[in-house]
Protein backbone atom coordinates (compact mmCIF):
# COMPACT_ATOMS: atom_id res chain seq x y z
CA UNK A 1 0.00 0.00 0.00
CA UNK A 2 1.38 3.37 -1.03
CA UNK A 3 0.80 6.74 0.64
CA UNK A 4 -1.45 7.73 -2.27
CA UNK A 5 -3.86 4.96 -1.21
CA UNK A 6 -4.36 6.43 2.28
CA UNK A 7 -3.24 10.06 2.03
CA UNK A 8 -6.58 11.27 3.42
CA UNK A 9 -5.94 9.36 6.67
CA UNK A 10 -2.29 10.29 7.24
CA UNK A 11 -1.37 13.52 9.05
CA UNK A 12 2.26 13.36 7.97
CA UNK A 13 4.81 10.81 6.80
CA UNK A 14 7.60 10.18 9.31
CA UNK A 15 9.62 7.73 7.20
CA UNK A 16 9.35 6.73 3.58
CA UNK A 17 9.61 3.11 2.46
CA UNK A 18 13.09 3.86 1.12
CA UNK A 19 14.28 5.29 4.45
CA UNK A 20 12.93 2.26 6.32
CA UNK A 21 14.59 -0.23 3.96
CA UNK A 22 17.93 1.60 4.11
CA UNK A 23 17.90 1.60 7.92
CA UNK A 24 16.92 -2.07 7.94
CA UNK A 25 19.92 -2.91 5.75
CA UNK A 26 22.17 -1.07 8.24
CA UNK A 27 20.66 -3.01 11.14
CA UNK A 28 21.12 -6.29 9.26
CA UNK A 29 24.82 -5.49 8.83
CA UNK A 30 25.14 -4.97 12.60
CA UNK A 31 23.30 -8.23 13.32
CA UNK A 32 25.48 -10.08 10.80
CA UNK A 33 28.60 -8.77 12.50
CA UNK A 34 27.39 -9.57 16.03
CA UNK A 35 26.19 -13.08 15.14
CA UNK A 36 28.96 -14.03 12.71
CA UNK A 37 29.83 -17.14 14.74
CA UNK A 38 26.30 -18.06 15.69
CA UNK A 39 23.04 -19.33 14.28
CA UNK A 40 20.62 -16.92 15.97
CA UNK A 41 16.96 -17.62 16.54
CA UNK A 42 14.89 -14.63 15.45
CA UNK A 43 11.72 -14.39 17.52
CA UNK A 44 9.14 -12.21 15.82
CA UNK A 45 6.41 -10.67 17.90
CA UNK A 46 3.12 -10.99 16.06
CA UNK A 47 1.40 -9.37 14.36
CA UNK A 48 3.20 -6.08 13.90
CA UNK A 49 6.69 -7.50 13.45
CA UNK A 50 5.82 -9.57 10.37
CA UNK A 51 7.07 -6.87 7.98
CA UNK A 52 10.23 -6.19 10.02
CA UNK A 53 11.00 -9.88 10.46
CA UNK A 54 10.56 -10.65 6.76
CA UNK A 55 12.68 -7.75 5.58
CA UNK A 56 15.37 -8.20 8.26
CA UNK A 57 15.75 -11.92 7.60
CA UNK A 58 16.07 -11.32 3.85
CA UNK A 59 18.74 -8.66 4.44
CA UNK A 60 20.83 -10.92 6.70
CA UNK A 61 23.81 -12.80 5.33
CA UNK A 62 23.99 -14.90 8.50
CA UNK A 63 22.07 -18.14 8.74
CA UNK A 64 19.19 -17.86 11.18
CA UNK A 65 16.10 -19.70 12.26
CA UNK A 66 12.76 -18.09 13.05
CA UNK A 67 9.88 -18.55 15.43
CA UNK A 68 6.95 -16.42 16.49
CA UNK A 69 5.17 -15.30 19.63
CA UNK A 70 1.95 -13.38 19.94
CA UNK A 71 1.83 -11.09 22.95
CA UNK A 72 -0.97 -8.66 23.56
CA UNK A 73 -1.38 -5.55 25.65
CA UNK A 74 -3.51 -3.63 23.19
CA UNK A 75 -7.21 -3.71 22.50
CA UNK A 76 -8.69 -2.22 19.37
CA UNK A 77 -7.90 1.30 20.53
CA UNK A 78 -4.80 3.46 20.62
CA UNK A 79 -3.66 2.92 24.22
CA UNK A 80 -2.06 -0.06 25.93
CA UNK A 81 -4.39 -1.95 28.24
CA UNK A 82 -1.52 -2.68 30.65
CA UNK A 83 -2.47 -6.37 30.77
CA UNK A 84 -0.01 -8.62 28.96
CA UNK A 85 -1.06 -12.03 27.65
CA UNK A 86 0.76 -14.70 25.63
CA UNK A 87 -1.58 -15.59 22.78
CA UNK A 88 0.91 -17.86 20.94
CA UNK A 89 4.06 -19.27 22.46
CA UNK A 90 7.26 -20.41 20.77
CA UNK A 91 7.52 -23.80 19.12
CA UNK A 92 11.29 -23.78 19.69
CA UNK A 93 13.24 -24.60 22.86
CA UNK A 94 15.49 -21.56 23.36
CA UNK A 95 17.65 -23.04 26.12
CA UNK A 96 21.28 -22.35 25.21
CA UNK A 97 20.32 -20.48 22.01
CA UNK A 98 21.27 -16.97 20.90
CA UNK A 99 17.90 -15.24 20.65
CA UNK A 100 17.10 -11.97 18.91
CA UNK A 101 13.60 -10.68 19.61
CA UNK A 102 12.30 -8.69 16.64
CA UNK A 103 9.71 -6.03 17.43
CA UNK A 104 7.87 -3.51 15.30
CA UNK A 105 7.61 -0.82 18.00
CA UNK A 106 8.43 -0.20 21.62
CA UNK A 107 5.88 2.12 23.10
CA UNK A 108 5.49 1.91 26.90
CA UNK A 109 7.85 -1.06 27.19
CA UNK A 110 5.33 -2.98 29.32
CA UNK A 111 4.81 -5.79 26.83
CA UNK A 112 8.49 -6.13 26.01
CA UNK A 113 9.52 -6.09 29.67
CA UNK A 114 7.16 -8.99 30.33
CA UNK A 115 8.39 -10.84 27.24
CA UNK A 116 12.07 -10.42 28.14
CA UNK A 117 11.45 -11.71 31.66
CA UNK A 118 9.54 -14.69 30.29
CA UNK A 119 12.22 -15.56 27.73
CA UNK A 120 15.13 -15.14 30.18
CA UNK A 121 13.50 -17.72 32.43
CA UNK A 122 13.97 -20.22 29.58
CA UNK A 123 17.77 -19.85 29.84
CA UNK A 124 18.89 -18.74 26.39
CA UNK A 125 22.63 -18.31 25.80
CA UNK A 126 21.97 -14.67 24.92
CA UNK A 127 18.89 -12.51 24.49
CA UNK A 128 18.90 -9.25 22.54
CA UNK A 129 16.16 -6.96 21.26
CA UNK A 130 15.75 -5.32 17.86
CA UNK A 131 12.94 -2.86 17.19
CA UNK A 132 12.20 -0.88 14.08
CA UNK A 133 10.60 1.99 15.98
CA UNK A 134 10.84 3.24 19.57
CA UNK A 135 8.98 6.01 21.38
CA UNK A 136 11.43 7.21 24.09
CA UNK A 137 8.90 9.69 25.53
CA UNK A 138 6.30 6.94 26.09
CA UNK A 139 8.59 4.46 27.91
CA UNK A 140 7.35 3.39 31.32
CA UNK A 141 9.60 0.34 31.69
CA UNK A 142 13.28 0.52 30.85
CA UNK A 143 14.23 -2.25 28.43
CA UNK A 144 17.74 -2.74 27.05
CA UNK A 145 17.38 -2.60 23.27
CA UNK A 146 20.50 -3.37 21.23
CA UNK A 147 19.20 -2.49 17.75
CA UNK A 148 16.87 0.47 17.10
CA UNK A 149 15.72 1.51 13.66
CA UNK A 150 14.29 4.91 14.51
CA UNK A 151 13.30 6.85 17.60
CA UNK A 152 9.95 8.46 16.88
CA UNK A 153 7.71 11.01 18.61
CA UNK A 154 4.99 9.90 21.01
CA UNK A 155 2.26 10.05 18.39
CA UNK A 156 -0.11 7.43 17.06
CA UNK A 157 1.62 5.92 14.03
CA UNK A 158 0.63 3.38 11.41
CA UNK A 159 2.35 1.55 8.60
CA UNK A 160 5.14 -0.97 8.21
CA UNK A 161 3.28 -3.51 10.34
CA UNK A 162 1.67 -1.05 12.76
CA UNK A 163 -2.07 -0.79 12.62
CA UNK A 164 -5.14 0.94 13.86
CA UNK A 165 -7.97 -1.54 14.38
CA UNK A 166 -6.36 -4.00 11.95
CA UNK A 167 -5.87 -1.50 9.13
CA UNK A 168 -2.81 0.26 7.65
CA UNK A 169 -0.30 -2.55 8.42
CA UNK A 170 0.50 -2.89 4.73
CA UNK A 171 1.32 0.78 4.23
CA UNK A 172 5.04 0.54 3.40
CA UNK A 173 6.05 3.81 5.05
CA UNK A 174 5.39 5.12 8.57
CA UNK A 175 3.02 7.99 9.23
CA UNK A 176 0.95 9.58 11.93
CA UNK A 177 -2.74 8.89 11.68
CA UNK A 178 -5.08 11.87 11.65
CA UNK A 179 -6.89 12.06 15.02
CA UNK A 180 -10.31 12.19 13.36
CA UNK A 181 -9.66 8.68 11.99
CA UNK A 182 -9.43 7.14 15.46
CA UNK A 183 -11.42 9.59 17.57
Amino acid sequence: MDISDISGDIEHVLYTPEQIQERLRELAEQVDSDYADSDPLLVGVLTGAVMVMADLSRALRTHCTMDWMAISSYGSGTQSSGVVRILKDLNTDISGRDVLVVEDIIDTGLTLSYLVSNLRSREPNSLEIMTMFRKPEALQNSVDVKYVGFDIPNEFVVGYGLDYDGRYRNYTGLGTLKPEVYS
